[in-house]
């Protein structure tokens, strides 16, 4: 029964060719006066040679139909050429040695459209310019972007797998594999089956469609989704399963208006309307009969009448207008109208020949069907001209199988190539039914997306659409799917925790409301009032010998300087200007010079006197000429100059620090030169380890009010706090880098005061009388009084 289903859907073509030329016939304004007929032909799909199967008839009968033609003359001007490239080529080369007008109803082929090798051909379908552009389209809306392709390997499968590339490429869509099949050949399923694809694109003509899907249906593979050009399956090889593979099938044709009537004609034909149709009589016994012999429709009465072609499911007869009915249809007018334009021109021109021969040869129609265009019933251009062809829409398909081989044919959407980019495709996702074993939108894609906060990476050797998916490093987001790279925050934000958003950076700074600033400026407020409260206590002493054997003006000196250090570290609290980051290298640098070097005054003033007992030395000179007291000036000086070159040269500036702490920008006083910070920092470091030597080698000279062990031991712990400071400062950044400058001015500052004051205040308030008159003249108690 397959040759008579085969056949069952052409039958449309030959209800399409009636029907056109019964409407032109009828219609006054084309042809008046005359009528169109037509001779059919029918070839068998076996039929080993094409040219000699032109003259069989229909079904492989050898007689004419009755009432189609009366064979005496042919009166034929154009050829209507069926759906194969075989048939159009093979009779296109013969009838192409008359210029006998051709045209084709099948596929467009771009191998016939050679003006060249078929200048007398034309074909009615449209070319395929938007089929990759369509398909690729709905692949990226459903986000497939891992398919299989199978092409057979004919001129059209080669344009269309080329086309598919490109398109593919340029919209991130990877092949996982590519089979180009040539005709004739079996095709093995294991590629199909082993492939991490749920996405196969099938593009072929319909025979290799069929057979292609009557393998697959023998794997029951529900889970892949095919996607053709093809309008239609095999069911009748498939077995009666609702677990049919094609089941979701996604199939494009090119859309085509309705023509009025049509519909009606389809689902009204039987034979009582054509009564001396044979075949149509033994296909309509074949769906509703019983049996079936050559004898049995032979006549009207032994064929059932009250049957309707609605209960024929629609692989053996489909109602519904077909895109090669559609063409013939077009084909037909085309014909008319040119003949129409040829006897116009030919009303004054006499008959040549008998008078029912032609009054021209069919090839003086081609001027005429090179440049014809109108305008058909259903609205749409027809022209014959490929350059003068609009690029064609195009319908989406889908089967809906039922149980005994039923399957209905659902549109589920549309393609248009003139809407604007973005809304070409058009899809009813809810009229899609999806293969079992989908229980939502199948996906078809090699690595499953990276979602925001990670990026792209791609994995040698393999397609763009095999990647890894790594964390965005930080301070850099993505906020969509699938990004390649990770975008920077920019310096006023910062990346959050999932790394797919910038947020606002708070500013910040080591502010007195800190708990940190707030302790640093309570310590330095509560020292610098200790240290003027020391040197009240000096000052209310003054007279005492403890106070004035060890250089009065000097201890002054240092106590004032004291308290200006621990007051110079509050420039370091508090939000930074321009008038803060200048002053804060002038302060530090000359309190601690003078504080420095006053100890270094003080220590050089001890071994001084000490050393002015010894007869015949310039040490009483250099003492009773005050020379200790220039110690401090020039110290001083010299740590002026350096700040000068730095403030003059690169001087400090506010700066913001959006790497030290996250989500937060630090106000920072940048240092300007590194080199001029670390030039006085040494300068410094070398004039309190010189003080330190010195004052080492006078620990241990007699006296009850020598003071030389006190200060070595405060220049230890100075050089101490310093020497630790470098490497904690270099590794701290932000507001913590300006706590540990702030601790170690104030851990400095208090060692000095601490170990050379604390003593001494110990006698002075609370052994006023260890040290009296009366002790200074009892050297065994307190030992003999050195001059200050």
């Amino acid at each position: 029964h397959h040759c008579l289903w085969s056949n069952g859907k052409n039958y449309q073509l030959v209800l399409a060719l009636v029907f056109a030329i019964e409407e032109i016939n009828r219609n006054p304004h084309i042809l008046p006066n005359m009528s169109l007929g037509f001779d059919l032909y029918t070839i068998p799909d076996n039929e080993s040679n094409v040219l000699e199967s032109f003259f069989f008839w229909l079904l492989g009968l050898e007689k004419v139909i009755p009432n189609y033609t009366c064979r005496r003359e042919s009166k034929s001007v154009a050829v209507l050429l069926g759906a194969t490239r075989k048939t159009s080529s093979q009779t296109g080369l013969l009838l192409e040695l008359y210029k006998f007008p051709q045209i084709t109803f099948g596929p467009f082929d771009h191998a016939l459209s050679d003006p060249g090798q078929f200048p007398s051909l034309y074909q009615m379908a449209p070319r395929d310019t938007s089929l990759a552009l369509c398909m690729v389209s709905l692949l990226l809306h459903f986000h497939w972007t891992w398919v299989g392709l199978l092409i057979s390997e004919d001129q059209k499968g080669i344009q269309i797998l080329s086309d598919l590339k490109r398109e593919m490429e340029q919209n991130g869509v990877c092949a996982a594999f590519v089979k180009v099949i040539p005709e004739d050949t079996e095709f093995s399923l294991h590629l199909i089956i082993e492939s991490s694809a749920n996405v196969i694109i099938i593009y072929s003509d319909t025979n290799f469609v069929e057979e292609l899907l009557f393998a697959i249906g023998q794997y029951f593979m529900t889970w892949k989704v095919w996607v053709t050009n093809s309008r239609w399956q095999d069911v009748s090889k498939m077995k009666h399963l609702i677990l049919d593979s094609s089941h979701g099938m996604l199939m494009f044709s090119h859309y085509h208006g309705e023509i009025p009537g049509f519909t009606e004609l389809t689902s009204t034909v039987n034979p009582s309307k054509f009564p001396e149709d044979i075949y149509l009589a033994r296909l309509w016994h074949f769906c509703f009969g019983s049996s079936y012999s050559k004898r049995d429709c032979q006549t009207l009465e032994n064929c059932p009448q009250n049957a309707s072609w609605e209960w024929v499911p629609e692989y053996v007869f489909d109602m519904s207008l077909r895109e090669e009915s559609y063409n013939i249809y077009n084909a037909v007018y085309a014909v008319a109208h040119t003949l129409h334009e040829m006897l116009l021109q030919l009303v004054d021109t006499p008959k040549m020949g008998n008078e029912e021969g032609l009054l021209f040869s069919p090839w003086q129609l081609h001027p005429i069907l090179k440049k014809l265009k109108f305008e058909n019933i259903a609205g749409e251009q027809v022209t014959l001209d490929e350059k003068m062809k609009l690029e064609t829409e195009y319908v989406i398909h889908s089967f809906w199988n039922f149980p005994e081989g039923l399957s209905y044919i659902v549109k589920v959407g549309n393609f248009s190539p003139y809407a604007p980019h973005g809304q070409q495709l058009s899809l009813q996702e809810d009229l899609i039914e999806w293969s079992i074993g989908f229980t939502q939108t199948p996906r078809s894609v090699c690595t499953e997306t990276c979602g925001p906060g990670f990026r792209k990476s791609p994995q040698e050797g393999k397609a763009a659409c095999c990647f890894n998916c790594h964390p965005c490093p930080e301070n850099e987001i993505s906020n969509e799917t699938d990004m390649d790279q990770c975008v920077k925050c920019p310096d006023h934000q910062y990346a959050n925790t999932e790394r797919n958003q910038c947020l606002q950076r708070s500013v910040t700074f080591l502010a007195y409301q800190d708990p940190l600033g707030m302790a640093l400026a309570c310590t330095a407020v509560c020292l610098s009032v200790l240290t003027s409260a020391v040197l009240g206590v000096f000052v209310r002493h003054q007279h005492t010998p403890i106070v004035k054997a060890n250089n009065r003006a000097l201890s002054y000196i240092l106590l004032i300087s004291l308290t200006f250090c621990f007051l110079c570290s509050l420039l370091f609290i508090g939000p930074p200007n321009t008038a803060t980051c200048t002053l804060q290298p002038i302060a530090f640098g000359l309190v601690f010079t003078v504080a420095v070097s006053t100890v270094l005054a003080k220590t050089v003033t001890v071994i001084l006197a000490f050393k002015v007992t010894a007869p015949g030395r310039r040490m009483r000179r250099l003492l009773v000429s005050g020379a200790p007291n220039f110690i401090i000036p020039s110290c001083s000086l010299i740590q002026l100059t350096l700040c000068g070159v730095w403030l003059g040269t690169s001087p400090p500036f506010v700066d913001s620090d959006t790497h030290s702490e996250h989500g937060h920008i630090i106000i920072t006083c940048n240092k300007g030169s590194v080199t001029a910070f670390y030039c006085g920092l040494g300068y410094l470091g070398s004039l309190a380890l010189g003080t330190f030597m010195v004052a080492f080698l006078a620990r241990n000279l007699p006296d009850t009010f020598n003071e030389a062990k006190f200060l070595t031991f405060s220049m230890l712990v100075f050089c101490s706090v310093w020497l630790t400071f470098l490497p904690v400062h270099h590794s701290t950044k932000g507001k913590v880098m300006v706590a540990v400058e702030v601790f170690s001015i104030l851990a400095s500052s208090a060692g000095l005061l601490g170990c050379i004051f604390a003593p001494k205040c110990y006698v002075i308030l609370l052994k006023p009388h260890s040290c009296s008159l009366h002790g200074f003249r009892d050297r065994t108690l307190c030992g003999s009084n050195k001059p200050s």
